[in-house]
């Protein structure tokens, strides 16, 4: 063995075991705590980054569910976490966007209280009607919402939801006369939907796919900037051309994120594998079939920090033009 592939392999060793390093009491597992219940559109990615994190970064990952407070039991928990890199967070557009204009209280502060690492991706959202609703398109719903005494009646996962707000954005930007029924999630109010004791949602995609391929619901638009592989047929609510949506978007999204304080060269460790997975294209092409919309170009945390920054005061001003309020 000559010197310099003797000093090689040592560099390697070296680097080998330096890495698991990085995380304090490395034979722990880490957690990602998903602040919604299980089955959801987090939860689902949460699950599939722990499997495909954990052999990058040489340890055993969990996915632990803390449901509550839209998203709020969760963060709260994982801000009071140690910054070891041994417990991170799923943290949603509600999460770190939102929920600081819903709550007169949080217990936990989004701009301070977390250490950006990535952007995981986009959930589009899909305006579909009851079959029996006569339109087609955003130009024929808009015009019937202003028509008809009393407008219609739109439902959605609850008050302060994407659903609810991306709805209210499109109310706003078009005029169009639409009265909010909230649900205790997405399940409930599709089934209203399906029984016509609503008109329309704005809904994830994967909870409405399945209805809308047997003609149950009829999907108009997406709430994306372009169209979505799920439902490449359906056009975004910008190509409309109905007046005030020519630069409409209204997507929930979710990223990874750790405790303030976590040591750089574990945010570092963890942004890269996150970075690596989400460019997978068998992943990629698996999560867009779902209705997905995963990130396009990896996010570096300053990058993340601003992009929260910018979607806080965006949806800052949907929230008090709704003039919604949890407490």
């Amino acid at each position: 063995m000559n010197r310099r592939h003797a000093l090689t392999q040592l560099a390697a060793l070296c680097a080998a075991s330096a890495a698991p390093a990085a995380f304090a009491q490395a034979d722990k597992p880490i957690t990602i705590v998903v602040p919604y219940a299980p089955g959801g559109t987090t939860d689902l990615l949460g699950r599939m980054l722990a499997q495909q994190m954990s052999p990058l970064l040489g340890r055993t990952m969990i996915v632990e569910n803390k449901p509550g407070a839209g998203s709020g039991v969760g963060a709260a928990q994982v801000a009071r976490a140690a910054a070891d890199g041994n417990t991170l967070l799923v943290a949603t557009s509600t999460t770190l966007a939102i929920n600081p204009w819903l709550y007169k209280q949080l217990a936990y502060d989004p701009a301070k209280d977390f250490a950006p690492i990535g952007m995981i991706g986009a959930v589009p959202l899909l305006v579909v009607v009851n079959p029996s609703l006569p339109v087609k398109s955003i130009a024929e719903l808009v015009a019937l919402a202003k028509s008809r005494p009393g407008g219609l009646v739109y439902g959605s996962a609850g008050n302060g939801s994407p659903h609810h707000l991306g709805a209210e954005m499109f109310k706003a930007a078009t005029g169009a006369n639409l009265k909010h029924v909230p649900y205790r999630g997405s399940g409930p109010a599709i089934t209203d939907l399906l029984g016509g004791q609503i008109d329309l949602m704005f809904s994830d995609i994967p909870p409405a796919l399945g209805h809308v391929k047997v003609g149950k619901l009829r999907a108009i638009a997406v709430t994306s900037a372009k169209r979505q592989p799920a439902v490449a047929e359906v056009p975004t609510i910008a190509e409309s051309g109905q007046a005030g949506t020519k630069d409409f978007e209204a997507v929930a999204w979710q990223s990874l994120v750790a405790p303030a304080g976590t040591p750089p060269e574990v945010i570092n460790r963890c942004a890269q594998a996150l970075a690596k997975v989400m460019q997978d294209p068998a992943l990629r092409a698996r999560l867009e079939g779902d209705g997905f919309e995963p990130v396009s170009t990896a996010m570096s945390p300053a990058q993340l920090t601003a992009y929260v920054r910018s979607e806080t005061e965006r949806w800052g001003k949907v929230v008090r033009a709704s003039g919604t309020t949890i407490d």
